[in-house]
């Protein structure tokens, strides 16, 4: 795997490569709401051995890329990974986000469907957050982030591999990456509380349901089920999408958590696989 930065306008975004470019569809990857490439890393691997090329990145605020205070509005985040992938050369990628990400490249196919041949929303993409709640304010009371900043690094480690018993280490390993590691034993979110905050007001202001219909390029969505009532209502929404445009096509992962693509990186790899080779997202 190879790491660097890669100026896009005025910021530099950090991407990690894997696999050899132009022996199949080139494979975009771009990461949820405060977490980061390397939560990427297992799926990356499944599909580097698959043959891919794959190109995960940190978006803007996040990781090892640059902090900039402004931007996180979801057109400019969108055109941050449109112009990544014409600086990097790559010919119309796949291109897969999770969580918010998924609603990143939802935008991303409507706003430059050139760019891409088809994108992949996994357990995200028809996030629509002013109709969850009644207010901006109740949305950032409900779904603000824990403080974390100054936490001990040995306490979330352990917190980690506790909440995700079981998982691949390469999901242990990402999730740590969320955090800067400083000299003291302490950490801080990459991505700061402000920050966050601003992403946030992005996904609030962003309206998928109103642009899906009319997208030309294939969308996927592998949503998790959860077990919970909000995978009933998810469910109602994802059938609901699949009458509206012939181009959009749900594998549901069941029993499955939010980070499907971190638990279940080769199986998810494996139906992204699927679904290029039948032609879907060739």
């Amino acid at each position: 795997m190879t790491h660097r930065l890669v100026q896009v306008g005025n910021i530099r975004l950090a991407v990690r490569e894997l696999g050899l470019a132009n022996t199949q569809p080139s494979i975009v990857l771009v990461h949820g709401l405060a977490s980061n490439s390397r939560l990427w890393d297992g799926a990356a691997n499944a599909l580097a051995n698959l043959g891919y090329h794959v190109v995960s990145l940190d978006q803007r605020g996040h990781g090892l890329s640059d902090k900039p205070d402004d931007g996180y509005d979801m057109a400019t985040v969108v055109d941050d990974l449109a112009a990544l992938i014409t600086q990097l050369g790559l010919q119309r990628p796949v291109v897969a986000g999770q969580s918010w990400g998924g609603n990143v490249v939802v935008e991303l196919a409507h706003r430059h469907p050139g760019s891409t041949r088809g994108v992949c929303a996994v357990d995200g993409g028809l996030i629509q957050l002013c109709d969850r709640f009644a207010s901006w304010d109740d949305c950032v009371e409900a779904l603000q982030p824990p403080r974390l900043a100054g936490s001990r690094a040995d306490g979330f480690a352990s917190t980690m591999r506790r909440v995700y018993t079981g998982w691949p280490e390469t999901a242990i390993t990402g999730a740590l990456a969320n955090m800067q590691h400083h000299d003291d034993g302490t950490i801080s979110p990459w991505l700061t509380f402000d920050r966050h905050i601003k992403v946030l007001r992005g996904l609030w202001e962003h309206r998928p349901h109103d642009i899906l219909p009319s997208i030309t390029v294939p969308v996927l969505f592998t949503p998790a089920d959860s077990g919970d009532a909000w995978s009933s209502e998810k469910r109602r929404e994802y059938d609901a999408i699949t009458q509206q445009n012939e181009r959009v096509k749900v594998q549901w992962f069941s029993p499955a958590h939010h980070d499907l693509h971190a638990q279940f990186p080769e199986r998810w790899a494996t139906a992204l696989h699927e679904h290029i080779i039948s032609g879907f997202l060739a």
